[in-house]
């Protein structure tokens, strides 16, 4: 049994155990690997289509859009906060907006839908929210794990912040997959970063996948992308000049690096700035003021360290320009600083659903 715990702490981390190949590759926190199944292009998630999925915490959509993108049609998207439904209803007014909390949510109706997909409350697993875990009344994985049982989706795809991984939480994440282990899932953790997406921010994030055994062995995590992210100066030197301001191409100057992660705060706790104090000094150094939000781009005349804007950090997530937020600019930055960046999620459905679409070939071709 000690052997045992050893291996697949050894796993865990990607390493070997005692010089020989790894026994027990089922007991691997993550048993996929980083390549070997490219991501399908544009042309091809048109051409396969018809995958649905219910999104749980669907926040202000930066998920949602991602699965969009990839050809996945949302059948429901559950989210306790008012503005977030607001925001979703908004810009997607055809989509089935369920506002309720998660923990309350009958998933009965949606049985036999392909994907439950989400991004689960942070805080519970982050230094910020005191890594309470199974103590923090906002920690949703039980709720997660009810619903997967009721609705039995041939996928689950899960995010989270990276302190999920720390050791202190193995016996939870083991748990969890043990737990779908007996619904009949294979299941992996991955640490990856927005920015390997094209995002310009440093935003690591933990997904989680649970793939039903027919096509875990289909499943590839996405490759990052081949080219490096713009920096903050040049994808926000349009909206920084857009009232003529005359310092702004000095400034795209100063800005020639990726932002540092756009902290959102939670729904007890944080307002509209860019975080606490290391990351308002991380922003400094890209010449810009963390301390607060403003409304609008700096005037032609304007002295100083400029601060961003909602549109602006926005922009940073990789949300689309045309994307709204409703209300106002507290609860506007919440939704914005706490979503999944659009293309990070379009990267790994694309993933989900080349690996579903393989399972059905196979059937089909057996």
């Amino acid at each position: 049994m000690k052997k045992r715990v050893q291996q697949r702490r050894a796993l865990a981390k990607g390493d070997r155990f005692d010089g020989e190949a790894l026994l027990f590759p089922e007991l691997s926190e993550n048993p996929w690997p980083a390549a070997g199944m490219k991501t399908a292009d544009s042309t091809r998630a048109r051409a396969l289509a018809g995958l649905t999925t219910l999104e749980l915490c669907a926040g202000a959509g930066g998920q949602a859009l991602g699965f969009e993108q990839a050809g996945i049609e949302h059948v429901g998207l559950v989210e306790l906060d008012r503005h977030a439904c607001a925001t979703l209803r908004l810009n997607r007014p055809d989509w089935n907006v369920l506002e309720g909390d998660m923990a309350a949510f009958d998933g009965g109706p949606f049985k036999g839908v392909d994907v439950i997909s989400g991004g689960l409350p942070c805080p519970p697993f982050s230094i910020a929210g005191k890594q309470l875990g199974t103590k923090d009344e906002r920690n949703l994985f039980p709720a997660m794990i009810r619903l997967v049982d009721q609705v039995r989706p041939r996928a689950v795809m899960i995010e989270n912040v990276r302190g999920i991984l720390e050791a202190v939480f193995e016996d939870y994440r083991l748990l969890v997959a043990d737990e779908l282990k007996k619904l009949g899932y294979q299941t992996g953790w991955k640490l990856m970063n927005a920015s390997d997406f094209g995002v310009p921010q440093l935003r690591p994030r933990v997904v989680f996948v649970a793939l039903r055994r027919e096509s875990a062995e289909h499943f590839s995590w996405p490759e990052p992308a081949r080219f490096n992210p713009k920096t903050v100066g040049e994808i926000l030197y349009d909206l920084m000049a857009a009232n003529g301001w005359k310092g702004a191409k000095a400034w795209r100057n100063t800005a020639s690096e990726i932002a540092p992660t756009i902290v959102g705060g939670s729904h007890k706790h944080g307002g509209p700035d860019l975080g606490p104090t290391r990351a308002r000094q991380a922003w400094a150094t890209l010449g810009v003021d963390g301390l607060g939000i403003a409304n609008e781009a700096p005037s032609a005349d304007f002295a100083g360290v400029p601060r961003l804007t909602v549109r602006m950090v926005a922009r940073i997530q990789g949300f689309p320009d045309d994307w709204q937020f409703s209300g106002g600019k507290t609860a506007s930055y919440k939704q914005v600083g706490n979503a999944f960046p659009p293309p990070f999620a379009k990267a790994v459905a694309e993933q989900l659903k080349a690996s579903l679409h393989s399972t059905l070939r196979v059937r089909v071709a057996g």
